[in-house]
């Protein structure tokens, strides 16, 4: 099943033909022989650089650990195809959806410290959501409604696991992009917007369905990002900072990437007039090149923009049960249930951050079972599996372009593993 993801709608500019050449090559720890086939792992390679020749792609990096040291590491293509500057394997990626399990991250080192638990309601700490109403008429004419009162309340728990009954401005259902957008809540608010203050407002606004009733990709873990700024008496950027990227070494991760950064971030592309090109404009009251501009909405569902190699610390992180490099951010038993399916008998399987593999599903993919894996908007895909010691990454930005990268990948570097 394909699962909705967070997305931005964007301008678009000039076209342009990337190279397919990798700017960087396995590298040299001697691990690649051991773990992978080199021949069948070369098929990664053959399969990018065919993307990026039929223009499906502008660029894209790889990455593969194990046992938490890097056996894969490419870059191919251009970073901004309007200027054919060469990719390269430290290049900034926007990563979307896939910040929302960094923010899970977060709600979760706070729970370990006893300050809530995980199914009161979101309402006893943003008292915006104390009192819910659950959508019953909408009026296409005027995004006008009508509504009931909801049966139960919201807990951080569903919040987590987007059964809190909430929807997706932009790319949720046609009603509540409507109810959404007339109230000015956005997937990455608009410039000049404050998160607390737009949490408010969704926090009055109908939900789709009652909590607890059924997954619904959502604006959940934005309102769980406000939540840990409450809890934690600083902002959603500063606490990632201080509690999670500088204790994990992700030295590239950002809300808005620092001005001597910003010349690695890449381009946003799309589709304009059947022909992939670098957008740079500013549609919506959004900003295509957002990272690198002032930002002022810590979106906790999709703000963040980072690296292969910083996510892959992060993901590593959890495959060695809450620690690395000696630093503990997560106790073992907190990470073995977060990777533990907490909606059973709802679809898709997912746990505290992450969509799991699971006995029952293990037959659609070659992850092993207790794997673990989500995607962001832009094109970007990650999985890591417990069982093999293995991280996979691979990172594009593209908005709209037909090309899904994450099942082709894993069956080839899963077939090329000895």
């Amino acid at each position: 099943m394909r699962i909705l993801r967070l997305a931005l709608v964007a301008t678009l500019c000039c076209p342009a033909i990337a190279s397919s050449q990798p700017s960087a090559t396995l590298s040299s720890n001697g691990l690649a022989p051991a773990a992978f086939d080199a021949e069948r792992l070369a098929r990664v390679d053959a399969w990018v650089q065919r993307l990026i020749a039929d223009r499906k792609i502008p660029g894209a990096v790889v990455m593969l650990t194990r046992d938490g040291r890097t056996v894969y590491h490419k870059a191919f293509g251009s970073r901004d195809l309007g200027t054919h500057v060469a990719l390269q394997p430290t290049d900034i990626f926007r990563i979307a959806s896939q910040t929302k399990a960094i923010t899970t991250l977060a709600v979760m080192m706070l729970w370990e410290e006893g300050r809530f638990k995980l199914d009161d309601p979101i309402g006893n700490y943003l008292p915006a959501f104390k009192e819910q109403t659950v959508l019953t008429k909408f009026n296409p004419a005027d995004s006008s409604y009508e509504s009931r009162p909801a049966r139960r309340r919201i807990t951080i728990r569903q919040l987590l696991t987007h059964t809190s009954g909430l929807d997706y401005p932009d790319i949720g259902s046609d009603d509540f992009k409507a109810i959404y957008a007339k109230a000015g809540v956005r997937a990455l608010g608009h410039e000049g917007d404050i998160l607390g203050e737009k949490i408010d407002v969704l926090g009055k606004l109908p939900l789709k369905n009652e909590p607890g009733e059924r997954f619904t990709y959502s604006l959940s873990l934005d309102v769980l990002g406000r939540f840990v700024e409450v809890m934690s008496g600083m902002p959603l950027d500063r606490f990632f900072r201080t509690r999670i990227f500088d204790p994990l070494g992700m030295v590239d991760t950002y809300f808005e990437v620092p001005a001597s950064k910003r010349d690695r971030v890449v381009a946003l592309h799309m589709i304009k007039d059947s022909v992939l090109v670098a957008s740079h404009e500013k549609t919506r009251g959004i900003h295509a090149d957002f990272p690198a501009r002032t930002v002022s909405y810590f979106s906790g569902g999709g703000g963040l923009a980072s690296t292969t190699a910083d996510y892959a610390r992060f993901l590593q992180m959890f495959l060695n049960g809450g620690e690395l490099d000696g630093t503990r951010l997560l106790g073992r038993k907190t990470v073995e249930m977060m990777l533990t399916n907490q909606i059973a008998p709802l679809q898709p399987a997912f746990g505290l951050g992450f969509a799991l593999e699971t006995p029952e599903n293990d037959y659609r993919s070659p992850l092993s079972v207790g794997s673990f894996w989500w995607s962001g908007a832009f094109n970007t895909w990650y999985w890591a599996d417990p069982k093999e010691r293995l991280v996979g990454l691979i990172f594009t930005n593209t908005f709209g372009a037909p090309t899904d990268l994450g099942d082709t990948f894993k069956v080839l570097v899963y077939s090329a593993l000895r």
